[in-house]
This record gives structure tokens, sequence and C-alpha cells, in this order.
């Protein structure tokens, strides 16, 4: 199993020191308080200054932290991610196949997207918009770990020869990522959709291929 920095997006795992443990407190406490005014007003109601008075902390310091209030929703996002996998990735290593691993851990993704649906267009607009050059897993803009998960998936795939090895891990990982955000932006578009059948089909997808059977 990887360490659990391994799943904790933007951290460094030598770094304890108090200064970090100050900086990811006051990144949780912004984060937990934009969440309860969005919660309680509606997500495009609350505006980055009402954030700022509810935390009791100026807007400087909370545009130093979060530029745009979508990186609230990242950072929230990304914690709920990080504790999830944590749980989930021993469950995963005692299914016997890469399909049905990656299977388990998009259907677990499938339950967590319908209960913030109404959250995922403006999360991802941001994450698409912050993912050029430059901008890619800094402070301001982390990365949420996923990919990082796919590649030790398929690494271990690999490893037991489920998986083709003439192409590396991270490459296969960055492929089936967009094959997950293109189902969910599917499932986005289509009221009365189900995820895990879109999922299911990306799965299918990234397994077998195009040709499939008739290969």
């Amino acid at each position: 199993m990887p360490d659990t920095q391994f799943l904790l997006p933007g951290a460094d795992a030598t770094d304890t020191g108090r200064r970090e443990r100050k900086r990811q407190q006051t990144l949780d406490h912004l984060s937990q308080t934009a969440w309860r005014l969005f919660e309680a007003l509606g997500y495009d109601a609350v505006t980055m200054e009402q954030i700022a008075a509810q935390a009791d902390v100026s807007k400087g310091t909370l545009y130093n932290h979060f530029p745009v209030k979508e990186a609230l929703l990242a950072q929230r996002f990304h914690g709920e991610l990080a504790g999830a996998l944590t749980q989930l990735w021993p469950a995963l290593q005692t299914l016997p196949t890469f399909a049905e691993r990656l299977t388990r851990l998009l259907h677990a993704s499938a339950d967590w997207a319908e209960s913030h649906r109404a959250y995922l267009g403006p999360y991802l607009r941001y994450r698409f918009a912050t993912m050029h050059a430059g901008t890619q897993n800094d402070e301001r803009h982390p990365r949420s770990g996923l990919h990082r998960v796919f590649a030790a998936l398929i690494q271990n795939a690999q490893a037991a020869h489920q998986a083709r090895s003439d192409m590396d891990a991270e490459l296969l990982a960055h492929h089936l990522q967009f094959l997950y955000l293109g189902a969910l932006l599917r499932w986005l578009d289509q009221p009365g959709a189900s995820l895990q059948q879109e999922f299911d089909a990306a799965i299918a997808l990234f397994v077998h291929g195009v040709a499939g059977s008739a290969a």
C-alpha cells in the first residue's frame, strides 16, 4: 500500500514542522467555513467576502491561500478523497484482478459524486482551468491525487502480468484519468443517467480497448 502521504495531494512526507501544520490548519479552517456557507446558502450565493468574515480572517489572508472560490471546493474535495482512499486501499488489494480493483474504486467514486453533484460543475471547471503548464500541483492549485492512485493500480497490474508493460504506468494513468473525466462529464450532462454505468463503460474501454472481443 502506498503510504499516507502518497494519498494526500500537495503534501510533503518530510515536512512536519510547525509552520506547515499551522498552514494546513488554516487551509482546513477556511475550507470548512466555506463548506458550511455553501451548504447553508447555496454555492452561487456565497461570496469570498462572506467566507473571510465568517472565518474571521482578512480578505488578504483568504485570497493568499485560495485565489478563487472554487479552490475552496478543491481543498474540501481533495481532503475527502485522501481520507476515502486511505480507507479503501486495503480492500482494493484483496481483489484478484485490475478490472475488479478499478471497478471497486470507481463505484465508490460514483457514490461520492452523486452526493456532491451540485458542486461538481464549478469544481471541474476550476480543475480544467488550472491544468495548464506552471500550475500543476503547486500549493495554490493542488491536484486531487487520483492520478497517482491510478498509476499505482496499473503498476501493480503490470507486476502481476495483468496489464501491458510496454507503456509506462504514468502514461496509462494519464489516459485513464481522461476516460474517468469523460464519463463524469457525460453523466453531469445527462440527468437521470447512472454514473456507475458510465464508469463501467470507461473501464471496459480501458481494459479491453475499442476492439474488445472482436479483436
